[in-house]
């Protein structure tokens, strides 16, 4: 794992926490590896549930964000036999990374207490982290909707594109 400075709300042009988490395979994947790259960096509660679907196949299939190069990275805490079995299933062309302990996620704020149905559980949040390719958050999303939110990230890169060429 990493050290990590203990949680607190990521605000834009900081510097995203540095990582090292599994895929699928048991391949570590940080940061540092997608530098010059836009990161799409989502958070997802559970492998093969409905929402979860539907998000990951929206990224997978979002065409603005595969021409601007995005490296798009799911989080969650589920198992690498789990991830694998869910990239298979809908043809993820991207890694899902494995935090068991949510270590990484309480880092960053996504593992908390949340209220789904008026009931307060603890869990992963679902949200999502737009990284530029220096490393620094350009925006959060920390209540995600799953509909037209691959779309609303597509356009925060091209916002941060248009507002670096006119810096």
């Amino acid at each position: 794992m990493t050290d990590l400075p203990a949680p607190h709300r990521l605000q834009p042009g900081e510097p995203f926490p540095e990582f090292a988490l599994p895929d699928a395979g048991g391949d570590l994947h940080t940061l540092g590896q997608y530098e010059g790259k836009y990161v799409v960096l989502y958070v997802y509660p559970k492998d093969d549930t409905p929402g979860c679907t539907r998000e990951a196949c929206d990224f997978r299939d979002h065409q603005l964000l595969r021409q601007h190069g995005a490296a798009i990275l799911g989080v969650s805490r589920d198992d690498a036999a789990s991830h694998q079995k869910f990239a298979e299933k809908y043809s993820l062309p991207f890694p899902l990374l494995s935090d068991p302990h949510a270590e990484f996620l309480r880092a960053i704020g996504s593992y908390g207490p949340k209220t789904l149905y008026g009931k307060t559980t603890e869990g992963v949040k679902r949200q999502t982290f737009l990284i530029d390719p220096s490393g620094r958050l350009v925006k959060s999303w920390l209540a995600v909707k799953v509909d037209g939110h691959a779309d609303a990230v597509a356009a925060a890169i091209e916002k941060d594109l248009k507002a670096k060429e006119q810096a």
